[in-house]
């Protein structure tokens, strides 16, 4: 463990009955860009303040290197927050914006530190100007350099950029990666927007009623997440549910609704008896019934339900013989029109590209929303 590593230990928050965060243990690497990723209730928020100072714990311990700081105030931690809704102070300019920090701190000459930092967020002749004088974006960026310029050991980002359109959200995202890269501290950023976790963060924690589901690198969340939930919250997914009824090699032969398919055995969570055979819409492609598909594919059959057409690709669903709907994006790299609803098609993916659960990861109530089958059934 790096000596500024910030592990947090078996911490539990409480508010009465409800378990907010339930024993949740985690390390994030010193320097890292760290993502906490999850919808809303999920306990991610409440987890950033308890790192702040502004939650107690009900149980556990939070440590910064070997330095406990569980009980400090949140003054006393180095840590620094960015929220949502930048908190600049309308009646001061930029520069003493920035400053703030320094002067309550007792440092008297600021200008350099600040001049500093609006270099860093590319905003170097703002300095007189009132927040009220800046847009969105730029008003997040000051946010930034006022936290920045206390030099803290972790800075903690509380969906910062969740009050941004779009494009500059986008934007925001490429300097919040080039800014962690360049001052080298630890970024632990909390969000429910998945393409913003995947796109920034070096480590993501998809957080699920208090507790983390997976924990790891963008690409390996998505292309073998580990339940249910986390297959559909990073992205979407196919579920089917299906029964193991052998092996081949290295791969697992299994069958759902009386259709035979295949996936390797290296990328299954479970490996016998009642599983989940997932793949995501993108790695599935169309064919009309007659034209040629590998042999070695796995194919469904099935019917257009809807066509979306969203630019750099088109969104189909199809529907199964035994009622389940089916995503399937397709790249839009070809001229001509997309399949009209009320095509028959075959829908086929390359076996190495699916993906094996532990079907009793999401049975009871939630089997129709991992199924897509509107009956819930299991065969």
């Amino acid at each position: 463990m790096n000596t500024d590593d910030l592990v947090l230990e078996n911490v539990t928050k409480r508010f009465g009955s409800v378990t907010a965060v339930d024993d949740l243990s985690v390390t994030v690497p010193q320097g890292s860009f760290f993502a906490l990723l999850g919808a809303s209730g999920c306990g991610k928020t409440t987890t950033l303040r308890m790192v702040a100072g502004l939650e107690e714990l009900t149980e556990g311990t939070i440590r910064l290197g070997d330095k406990d700081i569980t009980e400090l105030r949140p003054y006393r931690r180095p840590v620094n927050t960015v929220f949502q809704s930048y908190a600049l102070f309308p009646h001061l300019n930029i520069e003493d914006n920035v400053a703030f920090g320094l002067r309550q701190r007792g440092v008297r000459n600021t200008a350099t530190k600040v001049a500093e930092m609006l270099e860093l967020v590319q905003l170097p002749g703002f300095a007189k100007r009132k927040p009220a004088q800046l847009s969105g974006g730029q008003q997040q960026r000051i946010a930034l350099a006022r936290a920045l310029v206390n030099e803290p050991q972790v800075l903690l980002l509380d969906e910062p950029l969740g009050a941004l359109d779009l494009k500059l959200r986008r934007q925001m995202q490429i300097e919040l990666k080039r800014i962690q890269t360049e001052v080298g501290i630890t970024f632990l950023h909390v969000t429910h927007d998945q393409e913003e976790a995947m796109w920034m963060a070096d480590t993501v924690a998809v957080m699920n009623d208090g507790r983390i589901e997976q924990l790891g690198a963008p690409t390996e969340i998505y292309e073998f997440p580990a339940s249910p939930f986390v297959s559909n919250f990073l992205g979407q997914s196919n579920l089917f549910a299906a029964e193991v009824s052998g092996t081949n090699g290295a791969d697992l032969l299994l069958t759902s609704h009386g259709e035979r398919f295949a996936a390797p055995s290296a990328r299954a969570h479970s490996t016998d008896g009642r599983v989940w055979l997932g793949v995501r819409p993108e790695k599935v492609r169309l064919a009309l019934p007659g034209e040629d598909t590998p042999a070695t594919h796995n194919q469904v059959h099935g019917v257009l339900t809807d066509t979306c057409y969203a630019g750099v690709s088109t969104e189909y669903l199809l529907r199964t013989p035994w009622g389940q709907e089916m995503s399937v994006f397709s790249a839009n790299a070809a001229a001509g029109e997309p399949l009209s609803p009320g095509t028959e098609v075959v829908a086929h993916w390359y076996p190495p590209h699916s993906f094996v659960l532990d079907r009793r990861l999401g049975e009871g109530d939630e089997i129709a929303q991992y199924s897509a089958d509107p009956l819930g059934v299991a065969p």
